[in-house]
């Protein structure tokens, strides 16, 4: 049975049976304490938490997860993977431990004709939790399981949590017996190699407290309304039913691997070496689709590096079984023909898919050249200190510019003799990861525990937008949180967190920046409001501080927005959509969202493209966007189904999650998209649109920033001044201007070159003086002292040769010379033949001289070249060469 099959008859199954069908959520998790989905029932937290009412007492889903905790792990066995899909059905105070247990049950051993998985019975054991009679009771005496296929296994094994306080309860596993070719008999206590899990029924039903890993935590009590959360693992139901040894040999990720022999010559299974390559290619590059499938793009932070890194590890792999040539358009198309049956979008969207893929593979091939050179300096470097340990953060360095996979450096280091410093390594990656989750966070929540909010949502529920239809209105403060610790009051001065019942405050999401104003209450106190976020779905937070008075939960007040700015926002949100839509006029879809940030008076907005964008095209698109403002369209929004949205071919920004129900933003005839921000009600209310230009955010990812209405005109009125103040330098018209200029600089060039000429004959004409007036050191002649300041690198090298040259080849000879440069010593050490043999090399002179300068250098044992930061310390250099060659000779 095929994975999309698994999948279909899963989700039959349960709609059948009154579960609504739950698409898929994004692999971008809606959780600033996640980077990914790394679980079926992610999407599903807000309702086990109670932060939002779910949408029907019963759902199912079959969710994309990736988990990366183990990346180097894969490969190296058949069960480490980062991308899978797990199969859920779930119950919010419906049906209990009895009907999920008969739910499983049914869909695993009903025959295949009936739209059951066809297991045979008597293959299956179960797990449930040490006390948990009940589970164990409805298996033996409802399900019919035998006494001796039921084990108990303890809190470690069964029993789940979020890991943090909140709802929690006893597991039962169902586990298939694969045959005592994997194994010794004794069922999954003794061996879960032979008896493999394949589905987790989850019983919520108390409520945990705080406590550390997943046993020491005290158990509060009982939930009041008891949940369930299953999860079946997709690819191990696949490997079951296929009847192969593991996931690698599944549908979905063999074909892959055969594309990697097509491409290699590899056979999997000749060599372990080659196995693990193999196992590489084929879990990295599905991960690597479905990632940007969903609007991940390579880059070196958060998302943008999983993905990168894993792209980055499967090319790599490929190249070590042999191939030598870009590789990653054949795999990704094997992904997309295979998945694309279970994912349609993955094929409606295939032109951008490839596109990302193939800017990161030709990046990364380029800075494999690039970062072998840092590599190689760094290895020199540390073994002419005499070390033999690659430092933690030059690995780090190799990673975080030039996108090395560690395991690239451990094995290029071995093979020059090094090791790496790979818990120093992990320490600065580790670190990089908590800055990049705590300012996630810290953006949401402003470091306030998440409780503090969902207790304000539970007891006053959801805040009420206004905003759309009025930009001020009364309301109640139903929250108030003072450096963020709910409080009753806050007094003048005080910077608070409020919360109220409805409000005309934007709250920042969808690329756009938050509402600004004012909230006063009836005493008279004032709030002046700053920003305003939503750590929780559905609850707006107002940040700011307390100006005038008194300010008490439960006081009435009426919240006024910042009316200029919002509308100077909005003009930006809406040129967005404009410019989205002409950007994919004149580049296709693959020219799709990456990101944005719409603020007053200008925007910028992120697109896919493997290129940079042509001036032409870019002037082009701007000509468009301004033609649109003059045909004075209405801007419209309208709520409708999700379904309804894609039929009339509205655009869905990339990581944004969305509901059944959305909010479509319609401009005339020109652009169509979900959004939930605030917009114009007419394109001639933008007045003028600006493209200041384009430049490149990451591999494949362009960024375009603009300005709109006033800001727009002041710029071009500024640049219309420059024009006439260049027009009246060079007595010339505007449209000469850039000949004119042009020919200026060319004569500018011209008379710089011949300065240069002129300074490095006078440079030169110092050679035979220094030459002449040479130390003798026991024998040895030490050319050693300063240049007029200025000199270049260049001819610094070159009068140091032509120095070494004048003195007789028989004589030992040293030529140090120093100059300053941009306020930066600099020095070049030559040392003849005759000088070598007594023990003096130029690149010993140099690292000596350039310590003392502050600096560092290196070269060859004839001549050297180094720098430093302190120009004072060229004395002290000039001594210290003298110094070694002394006590060399």
């Amino acid at each position: 049975m095929e994975s999309a099959e698994i999948r279909r008859r899963w989700l039959s199954f349960f709609e059948e049976r009154g579960h609504a069908v739950v698409p898929s959520a994004s692999l971008i998790a809606d959780d600033p304490t996640l980077l990914l989905v790394n679980a079926g029932m992610v999407p599903f937290k807000p309702y086990f938490l109670g932060e939002t009412k779910p949408p029907a007492p019963r759902a199912t889903s079959v969710q994309k997860c990736v988990r990366t905790p183990d990346i180097e792990e894969v490969g190296k066995t058949t069960r480490h993977g980062t991308f899978f899909q797990m199969c859920g059905n779930f119950s919010f105070g419906d049906y209990f431990k009895e009907g999920a247990i008969k739910y499983a049950w049914e869909l695993l051993t009903s025959s295949v004709a009936d739209g059951g998985y066809g297991l045979e019975p008597e293959k299956l054991w179960i797990t449930v939790y040490l006390d948990d009679d009940e589970a164990e009771t409805i298996w033996r005496d409802v399900i019919g399981v035998p006494a001796e296929r039921i084990q108990r296994l303890g809190k470690k094994d069964n029993f789940w949590s979020m890991g943090v306080p909140g709802p929690c309860g006893p597991c039962s596993e169902i586990n298939y017996d694969r045959g005592p070719e994997f194994g010794v008999e004794g069922g999954p206590a003794v061996n879960d190699e032979r008896y493999v899990e394949i589905w987790n029924l989850v019983f919520m039903q108390y409520e945990r407290g705080a406590g550390d890993g997943k046993e020491d935590f005290p158990i509060l009590g009982d939930l009041p309304s008891k949940n369930i959360d299953t999860g079946l693992g997709l690819e191990r139901l696949a490997m079951i039913l296929q009847g192969v040894q593991n996931m690698y040999e599944t549908d979905t990720l063999r074909v892959v691997m055969d594309k990697a022999t097509e491409l290699t010559g590899v056979q999997y299974g000749a060599a372990q070496n080659t196995d693990v390559s193999m196992r590489v290619v084929a879990d990295h590059i599905r991960t690597s689709v479905m990632l940007i499938g969903d609007g991940v793009t390579p880059g070196n932070e958060g998302r943008g590096y999983v993905l990168r890194r894993i792209m980055r590890r499967a090319i790599r792999n490929m190249r070590l079984m042999g191939a030598t040539g870009p590789v990653v358009q054949d795999l990704v198309d094997v992904v997309i023909n295979t998945m694309g049956q279970q994912y349609p979008e993955l094929v409606t969207d295939r032109k951008r898919i490839e596109t990302v893929a193939l800017a990161e593979e030709a990046a990364f091939l380029k800075a494999v050249k690039g970062g072998t050179n840092i590599l190689d300096t760094a290895v020199t470097e540390t073994k002419a200190a005499g070390g033999t340990v690659l430092s933690g953060d030059k690995a780090f360095l190799l990673h975080d510019t030039w996108g090395f996979p560690i395991d690239l450096t451990l094995e290029m280091a071995a093979e020059q003799g090094l090791s790496v410093d790979e818990p120093g390594f992990r320490r600065l990656m580790q670190e990089q990861r908590d800055r990049a989750k705590a300012d996630a966070k810290a953006k949401k929540t402003g470091h306030a525990d998440v409780s503090s909010y969902r207790e304000i949502a539970d007891s006053a529920g959801a805040t009420e937008f206004t905003g759309y239809a009025t930009n001020q209105g009364e309301s109640t403060i139903v929250g108030l949180l003072v450096n963020g610790v709910s409080a009753p009051a806050a007094s003048e001065g005080d910077d608070v967190e409020v919360v109220l019942d409805r409000t005309p405050f934007y709250a920042e999401g969808g690329g756009q920046l938050a509402d600004q104003g004012r909230i006063k209450l009836d005493s008279g106190a004032v709030i002046v409001v700053r920003d305003v976020q939503q750590p929780v779905p559905g609850v707006s937070v107002h940040k700011g501080s307390v100006q005038v008075g008194e300010v008490t939960v439960g006081a009435s007040a009426y919240a006024a927005i910042d009316v200029n700015r919002r509308r100077a926002i909005a003009r930006a949100h809406s040129a967005t959509h404009l410019t989205h839509q002409a950007l994919r006029d004149a580049l296709g879809p693959t020219a799709a969202q990456a990101g944005s940030e719409n603020s007053p008076g200008r925007f910028r907005f992120d697109f896919g493209s493997p290129n940079a964008v042509p001036g032409t095209v870019l002037t082009d698109v701007e000509q468009k966007i301004n033609d649109v403002l003059s045909r004075e369209l209405d801007v419209t929004a309208e709520i409708m189904s999700i379904d309804e949205a894609k039929k009339q071919g509205a655009i869905a920004e990339f990581g944004e999650k969305y509901g059944e129900r959305v909010r479509v933003v319609t401009i005339g005839d020109f652009s169509k998209e979900l959004c939930g921000g605030t917009h114009v009600a007419n394109t001639a209310q933008l007045g003028l649109v600006k493209l200041l230009g384009e430049s490149s955010i990451g591999s494949g990812v362009r960024r375009v920033e603009a300005l709109v209405g006033v800001d727009a005109y002041n710029f071009l009125a500024k640049e219309h001044t420059v024009v006439a103040q260049l027009q009246e330098l060079v007595k010339g018209r505007p449209e000469e201007l850039p000949e004119k200029i042009a020919s200026m600089l060319g004569k500018l060039k011209d008379a710089e070159k011949e300065i240069e000429k002129f300074r490095a004959e006078k440079v030169l004409q110092a050679a035979a003086g220094l030459a002449a007036g040479a130390q003798d050191i026991r024998g040895v002649a030490l050319v050693v002292g300063t240049v007029p300041d200025g000199t270049g690198a260049d001819d610094l090298r070159k009068l140091v040769l032509d120095v070494r040259g004048r003195i007789q080849g028989d004589r030992p000879a040293v030529v140090a010379l120093f100059t300053t440069a941009n306020d930066r010593p600099l020095t070049v050490i030559a040392t003849n033949e005759a000088a070598r043999e007594r023990g003096l090399k130029a690149g010993d002179l140099v690292r000596t001289a350039a310590k003392t300068l502050g600096g560092g250098g290196g070269g060859k044992p004839d001549v050297a070249q180094g720098g430093g930061q302190n120009p004072a310390a060229v004395p002290d250099a000039i001594a210290a060469v003298e110094r070694l060659v002394v006590e060399t000779v």
